[in-house]
């Protein structure tokens, strides 16, 4: 047992521990490390019993909040073997504000940013062989936090548990980078104002699932949600998007529906430095239709963790289908996952300190 870093840390190793997955068939959060992080949180004690445990199940109250009112919030980033033989994150405290913007919605406990940052330093450093060596393999990280008081009755729980859990995935949609089918939905809705769409709740992503089942069934990769209205694009189902318009790149304005991603953020900035006009405004799915029959638009991709960029070929659904390119790779969008890619790879200089180096 050990203690590390600003934040104590209990390290304990398991006994057993697991063979690393072959990277041929990673896929995507299907594997899990030897080992996770841990934390309890009491109103009357505050954060405790901090350590890293070897992953496996934990003990929760049938009566816990998380499994009757949904007090759940998640977030999602990567860790990565640089070409230096470093290895590193990706602006890990991004998704620490995040999480705490989350928090103060849902009524939850905040983490600190030293425990956050610091729990997944250290998991990453306990876990590191994990991390796989291919070009595009990293280790995708999920810290998650949860109410598990053991009570019925509409209020904030008083106990939490924020736990991290590591996965190694391959290249989400493969090694070559191919444009997706997308299904505009125009029955169910995923996020209304006022509501949850602007943070990772567990309950944001459950409103989604049934869409995105039918979307699949249809032949569609993922499914583009619309407004309130049903005019308006918000975002794909786990990515921002972003549509080139002849000399403009447009991305739906974050309008306290749609969730502020950090490869959408990374990807403005970069657009932007290359001299790129970068829109942030409302976009009906009127004025796509228009420029797709024009012929003014260009390009359409998704930014995510998961996936970095993927490029878009297609939208449908029952009355409209539009072809992006004719369902080729875009040169903005190739550019972007490239340069992207780069940067969180170590492979070219990071002017922004975005990579954060986890032997510092």
């Amino acid at each position: 047992m050990t203690s590390t870093g600003p934040t104590p840390i209990q390290l304990f190793k398991t006994p057993e521990p697991k063979n690393v997955p072959d990277e041929s068939s990673l896929g995507f959060g299907q594997h899990f490390t030897d080992h996770m992080l841990m934390a309890k949180y009491e109103v009357q004690k505050g954060w405790h019993d901090i350590r890293i445990c070897p992953y496996g199940h934990f003990d929760i109250s049938p009566a816990s909040a998380v499994l009757h009112y949904s007090q759940c919030l998640f977030e999602g980033l990567k860790a990565y073997n640089l070409d230096s033989g470093d290895i590193a994150t990706f602006r890990p405290e991004f998704n620490w504000k995040r999480m705490t913007n989350g928090s103060e919605r849902l009524c939850m406990p905040m983490v600190s940013k030293e425990l956050f940052i610091d729990g997944i330093q250290q998991l990453v450093q306990t876990d590191k062989h994990w991390i796989p060596k291919s070009d595009d393999g990293s280790l995708y990280i999920r810290p998650t936090l949860i109410a598990t008081e053991s009570f019925l009755g509409i209020r904030p729980s008083k106990e939490f548990i924020f736990f991290i859990i590591m996965s190694p995935v391959g290249a989400y949609y493969g090694k070559t980078l191919s444009p997706v089918k997308i299904w505009i939905e125009t029955k169910y809705l995923r996020a209304a104002p006022g509501g949850l769409g602007d943070t990772k709740a567990g309950a944001n992503y459950a409103a989604s699932i049934k869409a995105a089942e039918e979307a699949k069934k249809k032949g569609f990769n993922q499914v583009l949600w619309l407004d309130y209205e049903k005019k308006n694009i918000e975002e794909v189902g786990t990515m921002n998007v972003f549509f080139v318009l002849n000399d403009e790149i447009v991305t739906p304005r974050l309008s306290g529906s749609i969730l502020e991603g950090k490869i959408r953020n990374s990807a403005i900035t970069l657009l932007k430095d290359e001299g790129y006009k970068v829109s942030e405004r409302t976009l009906s799915l009127e004025e796509v239709k228009k420029a797709a029959d024009s012929g003014d638009l260009k390009e359409v991709f998704g930014t995510g963790t998961a996936a970095v960029i993927s490029p878009v070929g297609e939208f449908g659904n029952e009355d409209l289908s539009i072809s992006i390119n004719n369902n080729q790779v875009g040169e903005i969008t190739s550019w972007l996952h490239k340069k992207l890619t780069s940067i969180q790879y170590g492979r070219v200089n990071d002017p922004y300190g975005w990579v954060h180096s986890l032997s510092n």
